[in-house]
């Protein structure tokens, strides 16, 4: 009798060890590792954009020949926005890839994984954490930066 509650994928395939499906959890291996990366580079673009937004309007609406700006903190709302955006895109990224990861080193797929402990070591977290810490302190000066 199988167990067939929504939390156990354990029983959901018939596991085949041989070469062909090796390579084939291999291969998703690193279309998981690539799609984070995706995210990564997503996150970090909107970070970026939303600081060089905020810097744009801070020197441009620091001059004082220009006048008559209908939204005045429109561009520090969207800085901020575009940060934030950056900052919550790698957090649920880095969920989605350790929830992703977590599935194919299940029991079920060890025995096709072929790989020790050792090759579960990757530097996504890593980028992923410094990522977030760098989108905060970006929030933060954008947030603290009003006029």
């Amino acid at each position: 009798m199988t167990d067939d509650r929504p939390g156990n994928h354990s029983n959901r395939f018939e596991v085949r060890v041989t070469a062909e499906s090796h390579f084939a959890w291999l291969r998703t291996r690193l279309a998981v590792e690539r799609t984070m990366m995706a995210y990564l580079r997503t996150a970090a673009s909107l970070t970026g954009f939303g600081f060089a937004i905020f810097q744009i309007a801070f020197r441009v609406y620091g001059n004082p020949d220009i006048t008559n700006i209908r939204f005045p903190r429109g561009a520090w709302f969207l800085g901020l926005a575009l940060i934030l955006c950056g900052v919550m895109s790698a957090v649920f990224a880095a969920a989605e890839y350790r929830r992703t990861i977590r599935y194919l080193w299940s029991d079920g797929y060890a025995a096709v994984a072929g790989i020790t402990k050792e090759g579960r070591i990757t530097p996504l977290y890593a980028v992923a954490f410094v990522l977030v810490l760098v989108g905060m302190f970006a929030f933060f000066a954008v947030l603290l930066r009003i006029k």
